[in-house]
């Protein structure tokens, strides 16, 4: 079977999430396909070209795919399909936005949020908020499937594959319109391809103390900054930092818990962390059931005395 992979890139650099899915759209035993869509995304089409596991890149320039906005992005990938037994793409919001509508131009089922490919036919993925998996096979002629690229491995580079273009034969389609976007620059490491997290909740009490306190920490690892959806409403943090079924999920090789309690919707997450630490000063908080090192400690006292020993 051959696959079709999208790659996901922002500003012209391509995104670690594409090597992630890569590894995902290899499982599934067959040639795999590596779509690139933009205006003037040649650069991001040699870079992907270098992924190990591309059998060639296939690129298209247009401007109506600038913004990578669904409509025209989905009734392209719909007119590639016939082509291809699967269309696989990394949970993004961009492509969690455009593959349903690319099912509902095929007619096949969506199978969102992939953690394992079983099969050529056959997925597990999490339900109720990671609580339980599911596992779907699809009868589907053409499997059309989002993939939750924490869990996957990074593609390595080392590849030559070949870039061929192709024509972007899409209806223009004036319904949704780009009107511009807002972009958070930020020198950390992204949150959701970050190798550690440092992340606070409820108990971190102010805004402020996220300042004086997680961010110290979060400078001496190299860490990326998360929250809780508790911290997030009360206005500690930024909603692009929020962790949990409703946020970003992650899966680093180090998640510190600072504060937090241990809810189902964060847990959810960020359970498929490598290790994970936990700093609550409530002995009893759910958090310490799934941590690999628990500290029970007022975080006020902990998190400097941390920063004292990463000198």
């Amino acid at each position: 079977m051959t696959t079709l992979c999208l790659a996901e890139h922002h500003n012209g650099v391509l995104s670690v999430a594409t090597a992630r899915a890569l590894t995902a759209a290899s499982a599934l035993d067959g040639p795999v396909h590596l779509l690139v869509v933009g205006e003037k995304p040649i650069e991001v089409a040699a870079n992907a070209a270098r992924l190990v596991g591309v059998e060639k890149v296939l690129c298209s320039d247009a401007a109506a795919l600038a913004h990578l906005m669904p409509e025209p992005t989905a009734a392209l990938i719909a007119n590639l399909a016939d082509s291809y037994d699967a269309i696989v793409a990394p949970s993004t919001a961009t492509w969690k936005s455009v593959l349903p509508r690319v099912a509902a131009l095929l007619d096949v089922m969506y199978i969102s949020d992939v953690t394992a490919v079983v099969a050529a036919d056959t997925f597990e993925r999490p339900i109720y908020a990671g609580n339980a998996i599911q596992t779907v096979r699809s009868n589907d002629r053409i499997r059309v499937l989002t993939v939750r690229t924490a869990v996957f491995a990074v593609a390595p580079e080392g590849s030559d594959a070949p870039v061929e273009m192709i024509e972007a034969t899409i209806a223009c389609d004036d319904r949704a319109t780009f009107l511009g976007e807002a972009i958070t620059r930020c020198e950390r490491p992204d949150l959701a391809t970050a190798r550690i997290v440092i992340s606070g909740g409820r108990g971190m009490q102010s805004k402020e103390n996220f300042r004086t306190l997680i961010e110290p920490v979060a400078d001496k690892l190299g860490a990326a900054i998360g929250a809780s959806r508790a911290a997030v409403d009360a206005g500690y943090a930024p909603n692009d930092q929020q962790v949990g079924q409703t946020g970003k999920v992650v899966a680093p090789d180090l998640y510190i818990a600072v504060g937090i309690s241990g809810a189902i919707q964060h847990l959810a997450g960020m359970k498929d962390s490598k290790v994970i630490v936990a700093i609550n000063k409530d002995v009893d908080a759910p958090i310490f059931r799934i941590a690999d090192y628990g500290l029970v400690a007022d975080l006020v006292t902990a998190l400097p005395e941390l920063q004292s020993q990463l000198e």
